[in-house]
């Protein structure tokens, strides 16, 4: 298996009807250096998302960068997408891995329980997932994760943290200093009115964590 080093900034994608107008926000975090894009849209039919996976995968592949499909196994493989990201209700790891692949990226939701990521990692997931760390405008139906839970995890698992949930430019520093590799963005990303130089600002504070760390 390929060990994937998931770390910066994690875009996920909001639900926009407009295909090109998500490949053109989209576009523009990978401009700025995203290497992990997720295509989560809860609200289109399955003839819509199978055109925006399609259109954001060959998207990501003109960038160097990796396309993640949020809970359907089935959809990631129909565009050859470099992974699925998977949840409370979804198939188990190690039934994903036989779907998919053992070179595929396989991350998992584990909200605020550190049992599910261990888990997880042991089934072979690439990357877990905990939050919600903040309110979130994107979900509602979330719990609640400590900041101190990211150091905790890091001490068991030897697979990339992602944290998500609320993230914002003005809290994300706490997330990056108790231990994320990644930080998994949708509102405060896309919602903005420049998505690449955003994108940008999300990413220095991992250079600047790697700055002080080394200094």
């Amino acid at each position: 298996m390929i060990r994937h080093d998931i770390k910066g900034l994690y875009a996920i994608t909001p639900d926009i009807a407009d295909t090109y107008q998500l490949c053109e926000m989209t576009q523009q975090a990978l401009r700025a250096g995203v290497r992990y894009v997720q295509y989560r849209n809860k609200s289109a039919d399955d003839c819509l998302r199978l055109t925006q996976a399609k259109a954001l995968t060959a998207l990501c592949r003109d960038f160097d960068a990796h396309m993640i499909i949020n809970d359907h196994c089935d959809l990631a493989i129909m565009v050859n997408a470099d992974g699925v990201h998977l949840g409370k209700d979804d198939m188990m790891v190690s039934e994903a891995r036989d779907y998919l692949g053992k070179n595929k990226i396989i991350g998992v939701s584990c909200y605020n329980q550190l049992k599910l990521a261990i888990g997880a990692e042991k089934q072979g997931a690439d990357y877990v997932a905990f939050g919600a760390f903040f309110p979130s405008l994107t979900k509602t139906d979330t719990v609640k994760a400590s900041t101190r839970l990211l150091s905790v995890a890091k001490d068991h698992l030897n697979i990339p943290i992602v944290a998500i949930g609320g993230i914002t430019l003005e809290n994300a520093a706490k997330l990056v200093n108790y231990g994320c590799d990644a930080l998994a963005v949708c509102h405060a990303l896309f919602n903005t009115q420049c998505i690449r130089s955003t994108a940008v600002s999300f990413n220095q504070l991992f250079t600047d964590i790697e700055t002080i760390s080394s200094s």
